[in-house]
Protein backbone atom coordinates (compact mmCIF):
# COMPACT_ATOMS: atom_id res chain seq x y z
CA UNK A 1 0.00 0.00 0.00
CA UNK A 2 1.62 3.60 -0.75
CA UNK A 3 1.99 6.51 1.93
CA UNK A 4 -0.97 8.06 0.38
CA UNK A 5 -3.14 4.93 0.96
CA UNK A 6 -1.99 4.23 4.41
CA UNK A 7 -2.90 7.97 5.16
CA UNK A 8 -6.14 7.96 3.34
CA UNK A 9 -6.92 4.38 5.76
CA UNK A 10 -5.57 6.18 8.78
CA UNK A 11 -8.07 9.14 8.06
CA UNK A 12 -11.22 6.56 7.23
CA UNK A 13 -10.74 4.66 10.27
CA UNK A 14 -10.25 7.99 12.75
CA UNK A 15 -13.84 9.11 11.38
CA UNK A 16 -15.38 5.75 11.74
CA UNK A 17 -13.67 6.23 15.63
CA UNK A 18 -15.29 9.16 16.18
CA UNK A 19 -18.58 8.34 14.67
CA UNK A 20 -18.51 5.35 17.04
CA UNK A 21 -17.73 7.63 20.02
CA UNK A 22 -20.38 9.93 19.48
CA UNK A 23 -22.50 7.26 19.62
CA UNK A 24 -21.37 5.67 22.53
CA UNK A 25 -21.33 9.06 24.56
CA UNK A 26 -25.00 10.75 22.74
CA UNK A 27 -27.83 8.28 23.88
CA UNK A 28 -31.57 9.15 23.10
CA UNK A 29 -33.09 12.17 24.43
CA UNK A 30 -29.20 13.97 23.87
CA UNK A 31 -28.28 16.64 21.06
CA UNK A 32 -25.45 19.22 20.90
CA UNK A 33 -27.95 21.75 21.61
CA UNK A 34 -30.71 19.97 24.58
CA UNK A 35 -31.13 17.11 27.36
CA UNK A 36 -34.88 15.85 27.58
CA UNK A 37 -35.90 14.98 30.79
CA UNK A 38 -39.01 13.09 32.06
CA UNK A 39 -41.19 13.77 34.73
CA UNK A 40 -44.73 12.30 36.26
CA UNK A 41 -46.86 14.30 38.75
CA UNK A 42 -50.03 14.48 40.37
CA UNK A 43 -50.73 18.28 38.85
CA UNK A 44 -54.93 17.20 39.77
CA UNK A 45 -56.50 14.51 41.70
CA UNK A 46 -56.16 13.46 45.36
CA UNK A 47 -52.73 14.59 45.73
CA UNK A 48 -52.34 17.72 43.35
CA UNK A 49 -50.56 19.80 46.32
CA UNK A 50 -47.38 17.70 45.32
CA UNK A 51 -47.60 18.55 41.96
CA UNK A 52 -46.36 21.96 43.32
CA UNK A 53 -42.52 19.70 43.30
CA UNK A 54 -43.05 19.97 39.58
CA UNK A 55 -43.77 23.46 38.90
CA UNK A 56 -40.44 24.62 41.17
CA UNK A 57 -38.45 22.00 39.24
CA UNK A 58 -39.62 23.12 35.97
CA UNK A 59 -38.73 26.51 37.15
CA UNK A 60 -35.19 25.73 38.42
CA UNK A 61 -34.57 24.28 35.04
CA UNK A 62 -35.74 27.63 33.51
CA UNK A 63 -33.30 29.24 35.65
CA UNK A 64 -30.31 26.93 34.50
CA UNK A 65 -31.48 27.51 30.85
CA UNK A 66 -31.43 31.33 30.91
CA UNK A 67 -27.66 31.19 32.44
CA UNK A 68 -26.73 28.93 29.39
CA UNK A 69 -27.87 25.41 30.39
CA UNK A 70 -25.66 22.54 31.75
CA UNK A 71 -22.19 22.14 29.07
CA UNK A 72 -23.96 23.91 26.69
CA UNK A 73 -27.20 22.31 26.19
CA UNK A 74 -30.63 23.20 27.52
CA UNK A 75 -32.62 21.21 30.00
CA UNK A 76 -36.34 20.59 28.27
CA UNK A 77 -38.53 19.44 30.98
CA UNK A 78 -41.56 17.25 30.30
CA UNK A 79 -43.65 16.81 32.61
CA UNK A 80 -47.19 15.35 32.83
CA UNK A 81 -50.37 14.48 35.14
CA UNK A 82 -50.18 10.94 36.05
CA UNK A 83 -53.17 11.35 38.60
CA UNK A 84 -51.49 9.32 41.08
CA UNK A 85 -52.70 6.71 38.78
CA UNK A 86 -50.01 3.64 38.11
CA UNK A 87 -51.89 2.60 35.04
CA UNK A 88 -51.60 6.68 34.11
CA UNK A 89 -48.11 6.03 35.05
CA UNK A 90 -47.18 3.69 32.91
CA UNK A 91 -48.51 4.91 29.85
CA UNK A 92 -47.38 8.21 30.34
CA UNK A 93 -43.79 6.41 30.81
CA UNK A 94 -44.43 5.15 27.59
CA UNK A 95 -44.90 8.12 25.99
CA UNK A 96 -42.03 9.79 27.50
CA UNK A 97 -39.37 7.16 26.50
CA UNK A 98 -41.16 5.73 23.29
CA UNK A 99 -42.28 8.84 21.50
CA UNK A 100 -40.63 11.88 23.56
CA UNK A 101 -37.51 10.27 23.39
CA UNK A 102 -36.12 11.21 27.12
CA UNK A 103 -32.64 10.08 28.33
CA UNK A 104 -34.05 9.85 31.38
CA UNK A 105 -36.82 10.08 34.06
CA UNK A 106 -36.44 12.31 37.00
CA UNK A 107 -38.20 13.30 40.47
CA UNK A 108 -40.98 11.98 39.28
CA UNK A 109 -43.73 11.74 42.58
CA UNK A 110 -45.33 8.79 44.59
CA UNK A 111 -44.15 5.29 45.56
CA UNK A 112 -47.60 3.39 43.32
CA UNK A 113 -46.69 5.49 40.39
CA UNK A 114 -42.69 4.45 40.45
CA UNK A 115 -43.34 1.14 41.43
CA UNK A 116 -45.36 0.54 38.04
CA UNK A 117 -42.62 1.94 35.66
CA UNK A 118 -39.61 0.98 37.37
CA UNK A 119 -39.40 -2.87 35.88
CA UNK A 120 -40.15 -1.19 32.55
CA UNK A 121 -37.50 1.68 32.95
CA UNK A 122 -34.98 -0.69 33.84
CA UNK A 123 -35.64 -3.69 31.61
CA UNK A 124 -34.86 -1.01 28.77
CA UNK A 125 -32.03 0.46 30.71
CA UNK A 126 -33.39 3.91 31.33
CA UNK A 127 -32.66 5.81 34.37
CA UNK A 128 -35.27 6.33 36.63
CA UNK A 129 -33.40 9.46 39.57
CA UNK A 130 -34.40 10.97 42.63
CA UNK A 131 -37.94 10.23 43.44
CA UNK A 132 -40.02 11.53 44.79
CA UNK A 133 -40.93 9.27 47.25
CA UNK A 134 -39.23 7.74 50.77
CA UNK A 135 -40.14 4.03 49.85
CA UNK A 136 -37.38 1.57 50.79
CA UNK A 137 -37.75 0.12 47.88
CA UNK A 138 -36.16 2.58 45.49
CA UNK A 139 -32.63 1.72 46.87
CA UNK A 140 -31.85 -1.64 45.88
CA UNK A 141 -28.96 -1.27 42.92
CA UNK A 142 -28.33 -5.19 43.38
CA UNK A 143 -32.16 -5.42 41.95
CA UNK A 144 -32.91 -2.19 39.93
CA UNK A 145 -29.85 -0.63 39.02
CA UNK A 146 -31.69 1.78 37.00
CA UNK A 147 -33.70 3.10 39.71
CA UNK A 148 -32.56 5.98 42.28
CA UNK A 149 -34.29 7.26 45.31
CA UNK A 150 -33.83 10.27 46.99
CA UNK A 151 -35.00 11.31 50.39
CA UNK A 152 -34.33 9.67 54.15
CA UNK A 153 -37.12 7.03 53.84
CA UNK A 154 -40.29 6.69 55.32
CA UNK A 155 -39.61 3.92 58.01
CA UNK A 156 -36.27 5.90 58.95
CA UNK A 157 -38.21 8.89 59.83
CA UNK A 158 -40.18 6.79 62.31
CA UNK A 159 -37.50 5.01 63.96
CA UNK A 160 -36.29 8.52 64.78
CA UNK A 161 -38.96 9.98 65.99
CA UNK A 162 -39.18 6.18 68.00
CA UNK A 163 -35.44 6.54 68.87
CA UNK A 164 -36.48 10.42 70.64
CA UNK A 165 -39.96 9.35 72.34
CA UNK A 166 -38.20 6.48 74.17
CA UNK A 167 -35.17 8.56 75.27
CA UNK A 168 -37.47 11.23 76.21
CA UNK A 169 -40.36 9.94 76.90
CA UNK A 170 -40.25 6.40 78.33
CA UNK A 171 -43.60 4.54 79.18
CA UNK A 172 -45.76 7.27 78.03
CA UNK A 173 -48.73 6.37 76.25
CA UNK A 174 -48.68 7.01 72.32
CA UNK A 175 -51.62 7.47 69.53
CA UNK A 176 -50.52 8.00 66.09
CA UNK A 177 -53.40 8.89 62.92
CA UNK A 178 -51.80 8.11 59.54
CA UNK A 179 -52.62 8.50 56.19
CA UNK A 180 -54.58 5.05 54.58
CA UNK A 181 -51.49 4.39 51.72
CA UNK A 182 -47.57 3.53 51.31
CA UNK A 183 -46.16 6.59 52.95
CA UNK A 184 -48.30 6.47 55.84
CA UNK A 185 -48.00 2.76 56.52
CA UNK A 186 -44.04 2.71 55.92
CA UNK A 187 -43.57 5.78 58.49
CA UNK A 188 -46.09 4.11 61.12
CA UNK A 189 -44.23 0.27 60.10
CA UNK A 190 -40.66 2.62 61.00
CA UNK A 191 -42.29 3.77 64.48
CA UNK A 192 -43.42 0.23 65.69
CA UNK A 193 -40.09 -1.26 64.54
CA UNK A 194 -38.08 1.76 66.48
CA UNK A 195 -39.91 1.24 69.28
CA UNK A 196 -39.57 -2.76 69.24
CA UNK A 197 -41.33 -4.10 72.66
CA UNK A 198 -42.43 -1.33 73.72
CA UNK A 199 -44.77 -0.41 70.89
CA UNK A 200 -47.41 -2.04 73.07
CA UNK A 201 -47.44 1.65 74.55
CA UNK A 202 -49.07 2.76 70.85
CA UNK A 203 -52.54 2.64 72.30
CA UNK A 204 -54.47 3.98 69.53
CA UNK A 205 -53.97 3.97 65.95
CA UNK A 206 -55.77 5.34 63.07
CA UNK A 207 -55.58 4.73 59.84
CA UNK A 208 -57.78 7.70 57.42
CA UNK A 209 -57.92 8.06 53.92
CA UNK A 210 -56.24 11.54 52.51
CA UNK A 211 -59.90 12.87 52.00
CA UNK A 212 -61.26 11.45 55.31
CA UNK A 213 -63.71 14.23 56.31
CA UNK A 214 -63.92 13.08 60.23
CA UNK A 215 -60.41 14.60 61.49
CA UNK A 216 -62.62 15.87 64.34
CA UNK A 217 -63.89 12.20 65.66
CA UNK A 218 -60.54 10.94 64.96
CA UNK A 219 -58.83 13.46 67.24
CA UNK A 220 -61.46 12.74 70.02
CA UNK A 221 -61.17 9.00 69.97
CA UNK A 222 -57.07 9.88 70.21
CA UNK A 223 -57.62 12.24 72.98
CA UNK A 224 -59.56 10.63 75.27
CA UNK A 225 -56.68 7.83 75.19
CA UNK A 226 -55.12 9.73 77.66
CA UNK A 227 -52.31 9.57 75.27
CA UNK A 228 -49.63 12.07 75.85
CA UNK A 229 -47.19 11.81 73.04
CA UNK A 230 -48.81 12.17 69.27
CA UNK A 231 -47.67 11.23 65.66
CA UNK A 232 -49.20 12.55 62.68
CA UNK A 233 -48.01 11.07 59.05
CA UNK A 234 -50.02 12.99 56.49
CA UNK A 235 -50.80 16.02 53.72
CA UNK A 236 -50.08 19.06 54.48
CA UNK A 237 -53.73 20.10 54.70
CA UNK A 238 -54.39 17.49 56.97
CA UNK A 239 -51.71 18.37 59.38
CA UNK A 240 -52.85 21.66 59.53
CA UNK A 241 -56.20 20.79 60.99
CA UNK A 242 -55.33 18.31 63.32
CA UNK A 243 -52.73 20.87 64.79
CA UNK A 244 -55.79 23.20 65.47
CA UNK A 245 -58.45 20.66 66.27
CA UNK A 246 -55.94 19.35 69.11
CA UNK A 247 -55.68 23.10 70.43
CA UNK A 248 -59.83 23.67 70.16
CA UNK A 249 -59.72 19.95 71.85
CA UNK A 250 -57.22 21.76 74.66
CA UNK A 251 -55.17 18.44 74.25
CA UNK A 252 -51.55 19.05 74.17
CA UNK A 253 -49.31 15.57 73.93
CA UNK A 254 -45.92 15.80 72.47
CA UNK A 255 -46.54 16.46 68.55
CA UNK A 256 -44.90 15.00 65.78
CA UNK A 257 -45.64 15.60 62.22
CA UNK A 258 -44.28 14.27 59.14
CA UNK A 259 -41.53 16.53 57.54
CA UNK A 260 -43.36 16.81 54.11
CA UNK A 261 -45.76 17.94 56.18
CA UNK A 262 -44.17 20.79 58.57
CA UNK A 263 -44.14 23.73 56.35
CA UNK A 264 -44.06 27.07 58.60
CA UNK A 265 -46.11 28.55 55.22
CA UNK A 266 -48.44 25.74 54.59
CA UNK A 267 -49.15 24.09 57.52
CA UNK A 268 -47.53 25.87 61.36
CA UNK A 269 -49.12 29.41 60.46
CA UNK A 270 -52.42 28.27 58.79
CA UNK A 271 -52.61 26.31 62.22
CA UNK A 272 -51.73 28.87 64.42
CA UNK A 273 -48.74 30.02 65.60
CA UNK A 274 -49.53 29.54 68.82
CA UNK A 275 -51.17 26.11 68.49
CA UNK A 276 -48.40 25.04 66.91
CA UNK A 277 -45.49 25.98 68.96
CA UNK A 278 -43.81 23.08 70.08
CA UNK A 279 -44.68 20.63 67.14
CA UNK A 280 -41.87 18.60 66.39
CA UNK A 281 -40.33 16.97 62.97
CA UNK A 282 -37.35 15.89 61.67
CA UNK A 283 -36.00 17.48 58.33
CA UNK A 284 -33.34 17.28 55.97
CA UNK A 285 -34.45 20.82 53.97
CA UNK A 286 -34.21 23.88 55.33
CA UNK A 287 -37.72 25.85 55.37
CA UNK A 288 -38.00 27.84 53.03
CA UNK A 289 -40.87 30.27 55.22
CA UNK A 290 -38.22 29.85 58.50
CA UNK A 291 -36.95 33.46 59.50
CA UNK A 292 -33.43 31.97 59.98
CA UNK A 293 -32.76 31.49 56.35
CA UNK A 294 -34.44 35.17 55.29
CA UNK A 295 -30.28 36.42 54.42
CA UNK A 296 -30.71 33.64 51.79
CA UNK A 297 -34.02 33.48 50.63
CA UNK A 298 -32.42 37.40 49.14
CA UNK A 299 -29.93 35.56 47.29
CA UNK A 300 -30.23 35.96 44.20
CA UNK A 301 -30.52 31.79 42.79
CA UNK A 302 -33.34 31.83 45.20
CA UNK A 303 -35.21 35.03 44.44
CA UNK A 304 -34.51 34.00 40.80
CA UNK A 305 -35.84 30.41 41.27
CA UNK A 306 -39.01 31.83 43.03
CA UNK A 307 -40.17 34.39 40.72
CA UNK A 308 -40.58 31.62 38.33
CA UNK A 309 -42.19 29.25 40.12
CA UNK A 310 -44.61 31.60 41.55
CA UNK A 311 -44.95 32.78 37.68
CA UNK A 312 -45.58 28.79 36.88
CA UNK A 313 -48.58 28.94 39.38
CA UNK A 314 -46.40 27.79 42.59
CA UNK A 315 -47.87 28.94 45.76
CA UNK A 316 -46.19 25.91 48.51
CA UNK A 317 -42.44 27.25 49.76
CA UNK A 318 -41.88 24.16 50.87
CA UNK A 319 -42.30 22.54 48.02
CA UNK A 320 -40.21 25.17 46.22
CA UNK A 321 -37.34 24.04 48.49
CA UNK A 322 -38.17 20.49 47.45
CA UNK A 323 -38.14 20.49 44.11
CA UNK A 324 -35.32 22.86 44.00
CA UNK A 325 -33.06 20.73 45.74
CA UNK A 326 -33.59 17.50 43.68
CA UNK A 327 -33.27 19.69 40.73
CA UNK A 328 -30.60 20.77 41.78
CA UNK A 329 -29.01 17.49 42.43
CA UNK A 330 -30.10 16.45 38.97
CA UNK A 331 -27.97 19.03 37.19
CA UNK A 332 -24.54 18.40 39.14
CA UNK A 333 -25.26 14.88 37.67
CA UNK A 334 -25.24 16.40 34.66
CA UNK A 335 -22.21 19.00 35.17
CA UNK A 336 -20.09 15.81 36.30
CA UNK A 337 -21.39 13.36 33.20
CA UNK A 338 -19.51 16.47 30.75
CA UNK A 339 -20.16 15.29 27.11
CA UNK A 340 -20.66 11.82 28.08
CA UNK A 341 -23.95 12.05 28.23
CA UNK A 342 -24.99 8.07 27.92
CA UNK A 343 -27.34 6.00 30.30
CA UNK A 344 -24.30 4.26 31.80
CA UNK A 345 -22.38 7.33 32.74
CA UNK A 346 -25.36 9.55 33.66
CA UNK A 347 -25.90 6.16 36.53
CA UNK A 348 -22.59 5.95 37.00
CA UNK A 349 -22.33 9.73 38.24
CA UNK A 350 -25.32 9.80 40.31
CA UNK A 351 -23.61 6.72 42.31
CA UNK A 352 -21.04 9.51 42.41
CA UNK A 353 -21.92 12.08 44.76
CA UNK A 354 -20.54 14.04 47.09
CA UNK A 355 -21.53 17.58 47.56
CA UNK A 356 -23.25 19.85 50.18
CA UNK A 357 -26.51 20.63 48.59
CA UNK A 358 -27.96 24.43 48.85
CA UNK A 359 -31.19 23.64 50.28
CA UNK A 360 -30.15 21.06 52.98
CA UNK A 361 -30.06 21.67 56.46
CA UNK A 362 -26.30 22.07 57.46
CA UNK A 363 -24.05 19.07 58.01
CA UNK A 364 -26.29 17.11 55.86
CA UNK A 365 -24.77 16.30 52.80
CA UNK A 366 -25.55 14.90 49.27
CA UNK A 367 -23.87 11.08 49.07
CA UNK A 368 -24.13 8.30 46.73
CA UNK A 369 -21.85 5.35 46.08
CA UNK A 370 -22.01 1.78 43.30
CA UNK A 371 -24.06 -0.10 46.74
CA UNK A 372 -25.84 3.67 48.08
CA UNK A 373 -28.77 4.36 46.19
CA UNK A 374 -30.02 7.07 48.69
CA UNK A 375 -28.94 10.42 48.35
CA UNK A 376 -29.55 11.73 51.42
CA UNK A 377 -29.48 9.63 54.87
CA UNK A 378 -29.34 11.81 57.50
CA UNK A 379 -32.11 13.85 59.31
CA UNK A 380 -32.22 16.61 62.02
CA UNK A 381 -34.41 16.70 64.70
CA UNK A 382 -36.28 20.20 65.02
CA UNK A 383 -38.66 21.71 67.02
CA UNK A 384 -40.92 24.82 66.02
CA UNK A 385 -41.54 28.04 69.00
CA UNK A 386 -43.77 29.65 67.77
CA UNK A 387 -41.32 31.36 64.62
CA UNK A 388 -39.01 29.52 63.74
CA UNK A 389 -37.40 25.77 63.82
CA UNK A 390 -34.89 25.12 66.51
CA UNK A 391 -32.70 22.23 65.78
CA UNK A 392 -32.73 19.48 68.86
CA UNK A 393 -29.43 17.53 69.15
CA UNK A 394 -26.86 16.36 66.03
CA UNK A 395 -27.51 15.25 62.57
CA UNK A 396 -28.77 11.75 62.77
CA UNK A 397 -27.25 9.18 60.56
CA UNK A 398 -30.94 6.62 58.98
CA UNK A 399 -30.68 2.84 59.26
CA UNK A 400 -30.09 2.83 55.94
CA UNK A 401 -26.45 4.87 55.92
CA UNK A 402 -25.47 3.07 58.85
CA UNK A 403 -26.09 -0.37 57.01
CA UNK A 404 -24.29 0.79 53.97
CA UNK A 405 -21.20 2.04 55.43
CA UNK A 406 -20.94 -1.01 57.04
Amino acid sequence: MTSFGRSLLAIIVAIISIGAITQKVRDQGVTDTEIRIGNLMPYTGPLEVFGQIGKAEAAYFEMVNERGGVNGRKIRFLSYDDLSDPANAMDLARILVEIDNVLLMFGSFGTPGNLAVRPYLNERKIPQLFLASGDQQFSEPSKYPWTMGWQPSFQDEGRIYANYIQANYPGKKIVALWQNDNFGRELFKGLEQGLGDVARNIRVDIAYDVADRHLDGHMSILKRSGAEVFVFAGVPENAAKVIRIAAEHDWHPVFIVNQMASSIATVLKPAGSDSASGVMTAAFLKDASDPAWKSERTGKDWTTFLDKYTRMGGTDEGAAMYGYAAAEALVQVLRQCGNDLSRDNVMKQAASLDYQGSALLPDIRINTGPQDFRPIEQLRLVQFDGRTWQPIGDVLETAFADASRK
